[in-house]
């Protein structure tokens, strides 16, 4: 067991949720997610124990690959701009998601929602692994709070006649090889989407983007401490080497920056 294991408070499931803000409307729904439904929405509920935005300028979509059809993520291929993600206590997903589920109506009922946005991808996952560069690294239930400049989200297709656990292990390898070795990012966590979570996801007030597939899908988050730009060239590298085994394709790789907490940086940057 890696020392970043030792304490009992476990992340079990995700919340991911990629967005557009409407032409126009950046800086309101900026302020409106942060100032109000980044909390009220998913913070505020039970188990929810930590959360954090991330942010794709234009120059940061013109990286990511497929940049095509073949990008099962999002629809088209340079949509999302915005991307939150939140961690749920191990043991209380539905606990969290029910609460959630009701909450939303709540909201929207309100008048706290926001009608100028667009979900590109919205859904929910459950925790596989985690993968670490560092003998003593920060542990991934602290990696939302720890101020990581830079998130690279990484959804990949397994090939069904391969068998799970080997699949999995073979990718810890791959990235210890790659992204690890060089330095590119200091650790990586491993998601599978929730299965029959349109039972919760059903009832939002909005269309919520691509589906997020089925059980040979699984989602990479890789958090660096640097300008996602400067380690780029090493993501490219690891896509290729999942391309070209007879494993796993690349459906969707993406670098982020993180939000900076109270102000619109970034916000005039996303077309």
């Amino acid at each position: 067991m890696n020392i970043a294991d030792d304490y009992p408070l476990k992340v079990g499931s995700m919340l991911f949720t990629l967005v557009d803000p409407n032409l126009g409307h950046e800086v309101a729904y900026n302020r409106w997610y942060e100032r109000d439904h980044f909390y009220g929405g998913c913070m505020t509920g039970p188990y929810c124990f930590a959360g954090g935005r991330w942010v794709s300028t234009r120059e940061l979509k013109d990286l990511r690959f497929p940049a095509d059809e073949t990008n099962a993520l999002t629809n088209p291929w340079d949509s999302g701009s915005y991307l939150a993600i939140y961690w749920v206590e191990d043991g209380h997903h539905d606990d969290h998601f029910n609460w959630g589920a009701q909450q939303v109506q709540h909201l929207y009922a309100g008048g706290r929602g926001f009608s100028e946005r667009k979900h590109a991808h919205t859904a929910l996952y459950d925790h596989v692994r985690n993968y670490y560069r560092d003998d003593d690294p920060v542990p991934m239930e602290l990696a939302l709070d720890h101020g990581y400049e830079g998130l690279v989200s990484v959804s990949i297709e397994k090939n069904p006649e391969m068998n799970t656990f080997e699949f999995e292990d073979w990718l810890e390898s791959l990235t210890s090889s790659t992204v690890f070795k060089s330095g590119a990012a200091e650790s990586c966590s491993i998601w599978k989407p929730v299965p029959g979570q349109d039972e919760m996801t059903g009832k939002a007030p909005m269309d919520l983007g691509t589906s997020p597939g089925g059980e040979n899908r699984y989602v990479q988050l890789f958090f660096i401490e640097k300008d996602p730009r400067e380690v780029w060239d090493d993501f490219i590298e690891y896509g290729k080497a999942v391309d070209s085994s007879d494993k796993a394709k690349i459906l969707f790789a993406a670098p982020f920056f993180a939000t900076v907490v109270g102000t619109d940086r970034y916000a005039d940057q996303l077309w």
